[in-house]
């Protein structure tokens, strides 16, 4: 089954949400939520990974059909719990669109580290923990990529309105 291209925010948020797994969103996706007007192609979020948490996530990855990306032929790879004990990356594409698991950012922090520098946001019946906009800022600042770079003007000025 052809997997979308394009992330399909909600319905990701709400598998999370529906599965019980504790996560943070960051990255692009977190940006949109703090009202950024950018777009984004995929959803990056730090779960948490205590006792039973990885299982609780391959449950809810299974049940999205999720594969690591690219999927090429002969090279369907499905995530399992052995993934997470690595503590890296997973870049995966689901049902709902590409979805980046990172265990731990680029900086070696994981969700306990993050838990602090977030903040829950309630829609509806949707409950969805992302991370503060200082400190997705301060994560763009410090990555060095071209695309976050670029991302930092809008993520002041909504700072700097936030403050106003």
């Amino acid at each position: 089954m052809p997997h979308p291209r394009t992330a399909d925010l909600e319905a990701l948020l709400r598998a999370l949400s529906d599965a019980g797994v504790p996560a943070i969103v960051v990255g692009g996706a977190a940006a949109v939520i703090h009202g950024a007007p950018i777009t984004t192609q995929d959803l990056d979020i730090v779960p948490r990974l205590e006792e039973g948490d990885a299982q609780r996530l391959v449950a809810m990855l299974t049940h999205l059909d999720a594969r690591f990306r690219p999927v090429l032929p002969g090279r369907d790879i499905v995530p399992s719990t052995e993934h997470f004990a690595a503590q890296g990356q997973l870049q995966l594409v689901t049902r709902h669109g590409p979805l980046d698991i990172l265990c731990r950012l680029h900086d070696h922090r994981g969700y306990a580290e993050l838990l602090p520098h977030s903040r829950e946001i309630v829609d509806a019946d949707l409950r969805v923990r992302v991370i503060d906009l200082d400190t997705l800022i301060e994560i763009k600042r410090s990555t060095g990529r071209a695309r976050d770079q670029l991302a930092l003007p809008i993520l002041i000025s909504l700072r700097q309105r936030a403050d106003a």
